[in-house]
């Protein structure tokens, strides 16, 4: 499997858990709240995502070989948070967390 793929399910993994209470799920209630229902509708046909719904059109903005991460973030420029992967040097998934 590629580690993008791998990255996205340890997104969706981490939701509801003690560390994605300050990755996926912050930056899911942070933009559930801070974003126009408008922007909800386009892309989800709804004004009020859930968690899953909102992590199924994060898109892929960086990845970094040299650490070993990836960033993802929503769609249209529409935020400067990213929810960021890293990645040990075995390829095992190290940490999930929220940046700007």
């Amino acid at each position: 499997m590629d580690r993008m793929k791998l990255a996205l399910e340890a997104i969706e993994k981490s939701s509801g858990t003690e560390d994605g209470e300050y990755g996926i799920d912050a930056f899911v209630t942070h933009h559930i709240e801070e974003l126009p229902a408008e922007f909800w509708k386009k892309y989800l046909n709804t004004a009020t995502p859930t968690t899953g719904e909102v992590i199924s059109i994060l898109v892929l903005l960086s990845e970094r070989d040299m650490v070993k991460s990836y960033d993802f973030t929503l769609p249209d420029d529409v935020t400067n948070y990213v929810v960021c992967v890293r990645f040990s040097d075995q390829g095992v998934v190290e940490d999930v967390s929220m940046e700007s």
